[in-house]
């Protein structure tokens, strides 16, 4: 009985250029050189791609055929390169580059260009200058993740108000609808945002913050939804995606969104109910799944009286209202986030503990804060920099925070000479302050001379603004 091995039929045997035939008619750019880097082969689909003859190049060294070659390199490390970026002509697309041996001797190499055709290199492209984008903001987030990362954890706070708008944020984690947070300037809004992102389903993904006041009128649309190449002067060349096309699983984050443009509020109206947009200058549609949440410190219920903000637009937003409160509206909250900022600042500078006097904290705790936590910051990092102890006492307080409550002047450290000082290096760092560091202004100001300014800002060891000093 015959075996099954010798029923089959022999191969075909092909002809010389079959080979050549199949090679010229891939949609895939080959080339190879031989071991010193010189050109032995060439397919026509490289060749048209590159748009010229293919016969004047063989025979050439790989340096000189004008497409930055580096087969050369390769005969010469004999080292592949795989998924190797390119660029010619604009145009992106990816090499493979391999040494092909025998007996462990290099004999040539193999060059490989992956795509079929010009307008996949262009596709590859612009999928290329979106994953820079996305990397970006990835980058950007690694940084706020080791700087600052706000979870509802590390939240202070123990007033009711501030424990109720904690619950309400809580909340809003749980769900996707769109969260308008209100508040005076500096109380943490952002904060709250980022809490609710972090706690959220869509934690992996990334939190785009966006500063609507910070951003020119006519960048709205490219920035918001990105655009095409060539869609305008100065653009970038390989186009851009925007906010919403990056927040794609995410969350985007519209602060200041009170001072978006009546032109703009209807698009993003749109996009907010449609979660579809088209880039500057595009035709396709562009679709993302986004959470948005958006924050403002101004009445957006006065502007709509005023027909500065649409209605409709009001209500899409306003879908979970969240509130936060002043700093003079929670006093409880304000002794317990002095010692949490100042804990912070001694861990990230080194300083040994510091305490604050308790008659400093009835200080803090009296004072109205129109900065709200931001400026309560501020002072606790001006006081920690010129700080002699180990104690915060009332005397190392800014004199605004106390001036006319002269009960406190008797401290653990009082003198009259210490309230002098403290007074004269408050008034230069307010003159300084008031004149954008102006040192001829300033000393006008306080009515002496530069020479003695200079003397007394070395005194003082106060710290000028690099980025504005002047004379």
């Amino acid at each position: 009985m015959k075996s099954k091995d010798m029923n089959r039929k022999k191969p075909v045997i092909l002809k010389n250029d079959f080979f050549k035939k199949l090679m010229d008619n891939m949609q895939i750019g080959v080339i190879v050189s031989d071991h010193e880097g010189y050109i032995i082969y060439m397919n026509e689909t490289y060749a048209k791609f590159l748009g010229f003859d293919k016969r004047p190049q063989i025979g050439k060294h790989a340096s000189k055929i004008g497409v930055s070659s580096r087969l050369h390199i390769v005969a010469k490390t004999e080292k592949p390169e795989i998924n190797f970026p390119h660029k010619l002509k604009e145009k992106a697309f990816l090499v493979h580059r391999m040494p092909i041996k025998e007996n462990g001797k290099l004999i040539a190499v193999l060059g490989l260009v992956l795509f079929d055709s010009a307008n996949t290199a262009s596709k590859l492209a612009e999928q290329v200058s979106f994953l820079e984008s996305k990397i970006q903001v990835y980058e950007n987030e690694l940084a706020s993740l080791h700087s600052v990362r706000y979870t509802f954890e590390s939240m202070v706070g123990i007033s009711n108000a501030f424990m109720s708008a904690k619950s309400e944020a809580i909340r809003a984690s749980m769900n996707n609808f769109p969260v308008l947070i209100t508040g005076e300037s500096g109380t943490g809004k952002e904060l709250f945002a980022q809490a609710i992102h972090y706690a959220s389903s869509r934690r992996p993904y990334s939190l785009v913050r966006v500063n609507c006041a910070a951003i020119p009128r006519d960048l709205y649309e490219s920035e918001f939804f990105g655009y095409e190449k060539g869609s305008f002067t100065g653009a970038n060349p390989k186009g851009k995606p925007g906010k919403f096309e990056l927040a794609d699983h995410g969350t985007i984050f519209l602060d200041e969104v009170g001072d978006l443009s009546m032109e703009m509020q209807p698009k993003l109206l749109r996009v907010l109910e449609e979660k579809e947009f088209e880039r500057v200058g595009g035709t396709s549609l562009i679709k993302s799944d986004f959470r948005l949440i958006a924050a403002s410190n101004q009445n957006l219920e006065e502007k709509m009286t005023n027909r500065q903000f649409r209605r409709d637009l009001y209500y899409r937003l306003n879908v979970i209202p969240l509130y936060i409160p002043p700093l003079r509206e929670r006093k409880e909250d304000i002794v317990p986030l002095a010692r949490h900022f100042l804990k912070k600042i001694v861990q990230e500078a080194g300083f040994r503990d510091i305490k604050i006097d308790r008659k400093a904290e009835e200080i803090l705790k009296n004072y109205e804060w129109p900065g709200n936590t931001r400026e309560l910051l501020n002072v606790i990092e001006r006081t920690v920099l010129d700080l002699k102890s180990e104690t915060l006492f009332v005397c190392d307080l800014p004199l605004y925070l106390y001036r006319g409550k002269e009960k406190y002047f008797n401290t653990d450290r009082p003198s009259l000479k210490n309230l002098q000082l403290k007074a004269e290096k408050e008034a230069i760092r307010h003159a300084l302050e008031s004149t954008k560091y102006n040192k001829s202004k300033a000393a006008a100001l306080l009515g002496i001379n530069r020479t003695l300014l200079y003397k007394k800002i070395k005194k003082h060891n106060l710290t000028l603004n690099p980025a504005s000093i002047s004379a």
